[in-house]
């Protein structure tokens, strides 16, 4: 399968990045064609510009994206399977990667209306979308405070919605005492890497 990862962490010394490297070690043994954007190495500009902004709030479909933005374009087209990796900060992910949210969900591209008032976008629809969240505070807490919910609405119903034929969350909490859950979570993605299709039979 070709798998296009969008991953938002600026340090390579985090447990984000060891999940990172787990789940690229499971999707080689998988066999898996992978392509990365690593949005802070790559200095992805996540600010929206003021000619983008124009471009968004009145539809010009017909103006020029930026270049940054068609080659996300280009490996969302070659993809069946986009995985977003990231660590969870103030109950979302971090603000590099919701600009690209911003900004590769072009007017016309992820979403639209014609004059008509219906739907269109060009993007495909993809087979596969998981959103994998790393999170200090245990799964339970997450669970009992409505923050996973909160976290599974935003990026499963909205972020990825009807653009993705399937669509789960990960989340892999409890990182504050890191011991405890290290193997445990870096077994778990190298699994996942290695059986996608199975992930979603469960």
């Amino acid at each position: 399968m070709d798998i296009f990862i969008v991953y938002a962490h600026p340090s390579s010394k985090s447990f984000t990045y060891q999940i990172r490297e787990a789940l690229l070690t499971g999707l080689q043994k998988g066999r898996h064609n992978v392509e990365v954007s690593d949005l802070y190495k790559m200095d992805f500009h996540s600010d929206m510009t003021e000619h983008e902004y124009e471009q968004e709030s009145f539809a010009q479909t017909d103006l020029p994206l930026s270049e940054d933005v068609v080659a996300e374009h280009q490996k969302m087209e070659w993809a069946g399977c986009i995985i977003f990796l990231y660590p969870l900060w103030w109950s979302d992910c971090p603000a590099k990667m919701k600009g690209w949210f911003d900004r590769v969900y072009s007017v016309g591209y992820a979403y639209g209306y014609n004059k008509e008032g219906q739907k269109v976008r060009k993007m495909k629809t993809i087979k596969y979308g998981i959103a994998i969240c790393t999170a200090g505070h245990p799964n339970d807490f997450l669970e009992e405070t409505g923050i996973a919910e909160s976290m599974r609405k935003i990026m499963l119903e909205d972020r990825l919605g009807v653009r993705f034929e399937n669509k789960k969350m990960m989340i892999l909490g409890g990182t504050l005492d890191i011991e405890k859950v290290k193997n445990l979570h870096l077994n778990n993605v190298r699994a996942l890497g290695e059986h996608i299709e199975n992930y979603f039979e469960k």
